[in-house]
């Protein structure tokens, strides 16, 4: 009888032993997958056709509702929802985000990330906001470019050119189009003074 007794003495111990082992291993495990998480690795859990808003706070002292569309090396993009309800594509500088507001019960989805070791990194994940700032240059978008610093002026425009760390913004009347005549003069901004860019 004592030595049943003394033996579920063991297995109780061992049993909570091996319990305790299981949950410090999983706290660790935690502690170094959140020690590699980026503000890039959260905002995607609100994107990839997820449809998710998310609120961000931008170094142009305003903040934004975006539905997060893609993602860069640098950037992201999808749409800035209004006030009114209305939307406009945008592409923002992952920089230039001072802040991501998040109500409660989004907290746990944005710290699902996947596995990296699991999941193939695709072409956007490589492409930077200089080779973006191309593509609309390419295309003749008309853009409003925000400068990145609290309640700095809005750009508008067509991109003429995209240099190594700046561009040359085309200054003319929205719906007028990129002709020399509707042009009013060319501005020159370094890449790292965009906060935003509404399309």
């Amino acid at each position: 009888m004592r030595w049943d007794s003394l033996f579920d003495d063991l297995e109780s111990q061992l049993e909570h032993e091996l319990h305790a082992e299981e949950l410090d291993r999983r706290a660790e495990d935690t502690r170094l997958r959140l020690g590699r998480l980026t503000l890039r690795d959260r905002l995607q859990t609100f994107g990839d056709g997820r449809r998710g808003t998310v609120v961000l706070e931008l170094v142009t002292g305003s903040t934004i509702v975006v539905v997060p569309q893609a993602f860069g090396r640098d950037w992201m993009s999808g749409d800035v929802v209004a006030r009114d309800g209305a939307s406009a594509a945008c592409v923002v500088p992952l920089d230039a985000i001072t802040g991501m507001l998040l109500p409660k019960e989004s907290l746990a989805r944005s710290l699902e990330v996947p596995d990296r070791d699991v999941e193939a990194p695709r072409l956007t994940d490589r492409i930077g906001l200089s080779f973006v700032l191309r593509d609309l240059c390419r295309r003749r978008v008309y853009v409003q470019l925000h400068e990145a610093r609290n309640a700095g002026p809005v750009h508008r425009g067509t991109l003429d050119r995209v240099a190594g760390d700046h561009v040359d913004l085309a200054v003319h009347e929205p719906g007028a189009p990129r002709r020399e005549r509707n042009v009013s003069h060319l501005r020159v901004l370094p890449v790292r003074a965009i906060g935003l860019i509404v399309l």
